[in-house]
């Protein structure tokens, strides 16, 4: 993983980041760093990712990582979590997540999140990302945890770029990692 990121994990918790990837390779490679360096930071890891890419991810970490090493990992399969209620539903949403923090949260159990946000087709209103977003942006701050919001930068118009560099206050962007000048705090 990204030196700067990791130091930047190591010194605070409340680290809310856009990662925009456009190769599936480099993907693999950032969220196999970030969960080797959350468990060896002692954190427990919430993998909210695709069917297709889990395998791959998993078959990967199991090489590298011991059996007590690989119980640190929560899986979320990502249509599960993004489509709970049927559809893209920022509330709905929310409270899965909260769902799925809440035994960490109440044992005080330390944790990190990535989150690979993925979408049918672009004909989604995607004004309702910047909402959820929000949503999160709120809760890392509020429950103090790293969280990293991985985007296909190809598939992302200017409008959804200009709404993520809004929503978040680090971008991760292939090895290169920046504080957003855009990040607006929300209000939610």
């Amino acid at each position: 993983m990204n030196s700067k990121m990791s130091q930047l994990l190591e010194d605070r918790k409340n680290v809310h980041v856009l990662y925009s990837y456009n190769e599936v390779e480099h993907y693999i490679k950032q969220v196999l760093g970030f969960i080797e360096d959350g468990i060896a930071s002692g954190d427990y890891v919430i993998l909210i990712e695709n069917d297709r890419l889990y395998p791959i991810i998993d078959r990967e970490l199991s090489k590298r990582l011991t059996k007590e090493q690989m119980e640190f990992i929560h899986f979320v399969n990502s249509m599960d979590f993004y489509w709970s209620s049927g559809s893209y539903h920022p509330p709905a949403i929310a409270e899965y997540f909260n769902k799925t923090v809440q035994p960490y949260v109440e044992n005080k159990v330390s944790f990190r999140s990535w989150a690979h946000v993925e979408w049918a087709s672009m004909e989604e209103p995607l004004h309702i990302i910047a909402d959820f977003e929000n949503i999160v942006d709120e809760a890392v701050n509020e429950l103090s945890f790293p969280l990293i919001c991985a985007y296909e930068g190809k598939r992302m118009p200017d409008y959804l770029k200009t709404i993520l560099l809004e929503t978040h206050p680090y971008v991760l962007m292939e090895d290169d990692f920046i504080i957003s000048e855009k990040y607006q705090p929300s209000n939610v």
